[in-house]
């Protein structure tokens, strides 16, 4: 075959573009005792994928919620019996550690993989996650993972989970140190939140889930957080309708961000829902976990709101309505990993927080602070000496907090 090189020549240079987009769907349900055999939500979201064929599902549980409800695994069973024509187990529930455990361990991934391979599970069938944030992160990435992607029902089970984690759409596990370093996005095929699971949290963890509505409250809705601010004693004492509705709002607040923000993929460098959190992510790390999620997001968060005051963004009115909210919460806003302030460079440094925190997103460091209780503005730039400041400033509140509980 002869080529004609004159003619090829000329597409030297030449680019071919192309504007691909892509509509993502999911329904956030809310219901109350999911595996009710006369509560038909699971099936019918199932079903609404309208292909009549029965559908195999295998659920992977957070091996911590079988202690509180001891008859989960029979219930499941008898719901796809019942409903036998929409869903049928293709295998045994797979049991996972609940917490960060589940997002440390490489070789949870690994056995995901190979019980979704055994069961013949397709792309047309349903991994069903059903615990905690961690465990959703887990089994999210295992099914964006397989077949380059199986549908994926998440079941949070905690308030972090069915307020913020188990809604969005990024998946992820830890490693070489870092928090979620390998990830996906991915958004769920449809998430159900059942309220009765809150019931089974310890207090750790039903007040550890609010630290995400306070943030989504700070930097996006006064009003929301003038209703946390208003129901703190009724959160704090684990009120089922005030936490409802805290759910809820919070749910509304995060998907309307994802859906209508413009970047729901993080490509660019800004990362608003993550106020807080960059202190968060390294505080896990420097107490090798010993804080939840939930309580490393409020000192981080009032660690932010404190450095947002000293630049004179934030009214101190203002800035301590927030720190008392939290506190009133029962958070503590002061540990000692927080003086870990040493060179930035050091792995053990609060401050190198910072640095892997824009190497996680890439492009410039850009952090939320507030310019006001319901208005966040993004920075590009910090003061290491302010941000001492601000410590100083927590340490001495958590003092003042500790000497109000000993004289009550």
């Amino acid at each position: 075959m002869l080529v004609n090189v004159e003619k090829e020549t000329k597409l030297f240079g030449q680019s071919i573009r192309q504007n691909i987009r892509v509509t993502f769907n999911y329904e956030v349900h809310f219901t109350h005792n999911i595996f009710n055999l006369k509560n038909p939500t699971l099936a019918q979201a199932i079903a609404s994928d309208g292909e009549k064929k029965t559908k195999k599902i295998i659920a992977l549980i957070d091996a911590g919620l079988l202690e509180f409800c001891p008859y989960l695994l029979a219930q499941l069973t008898n719901y796809t019996k019942f409903y036998a024509e929409v869903i049928t187990l293709a295998a045994e529930p797979m049991l996972i550690p609940g917490g960060e455990a589940a997002k440390n361990e490489p070789k949870l991934l690994e056995q995901i993989h190979q019980l979704i391979e055994a069961a013949g599970i397709c792309r047309h069938s349903y991994l069903l996650a059903i615990g905690g944030g961690a465990v959703l992160d887990l089994v999210g990435y295992a099914a964006a993972t397989a077949h380059r992607g199986v549908r994926l029902i998440r079941i949070p089970t905690t308030v972090l989970a069915q307020n913020d984690s188990g809604i969005g759409v990024k998946n992820g596990i830890n490693a070489f140190g870092k928090k979620n370093f390998l990830g996906t996005f991915a958004p769920p095929y449809a998430v159900i939140n059942d309220s009765a699971f809150l019931t089974t949290l310890c207090d750790r963890d039903w007040r550890s889930g609010i630290a995400e509505a306070v943030k989504v409250a700070l930097i996006k809705d006064a009003n929301f957080f003038d209703f946390i601010h208003a129901h703190t004693t009724a959160l704090a004492h684990r009120d089922m309708d005030s936490m409802q509705q805290l759910i809820y709002f919070c749910a509304q607040l995060h998907l309307e961000h994802i859906a209508k923000a413009g970047d729901p993929f993080e490509i660019g460098s800004s990362r608003p829902l993550d106020f807080g959190h960059w202190a968060a992510h390294k505080l896990e790390q420097l107490t090798d976990y010993r804080l939840r999620h939930g309580e490393a997001v409020a000192i981080g968060i009032a660690l932010d709101s404190t450095y947002s005051y000293l630049l004179g963004m934030l009214s101190h009115s203002e800035w301590q309505k927030i720190l008392k909210t939290l506190a009133g919460l029962g958070f503590t806003l002061y540990v000692p990993e927080l003086a870990e302030q040493s060179s930035p460079k050091n792995t053990r440094c609060l401050f190198r927080g910072l640095t892997e925190f824009r190497e996680h997103l890439g492009g410039e460091l850009t952090l939320t602070l507030l310019q006001r209780i319901g208005k966040g503005v993004e920075v590009h730039e910090v003061d290491l000496s302010l941000y001492k400041q601000a410590i100083s400033l927590l340490r001495e509140f958590e003092k003042q907090q500790q000497m109000l509980l000993k004289r009550n």
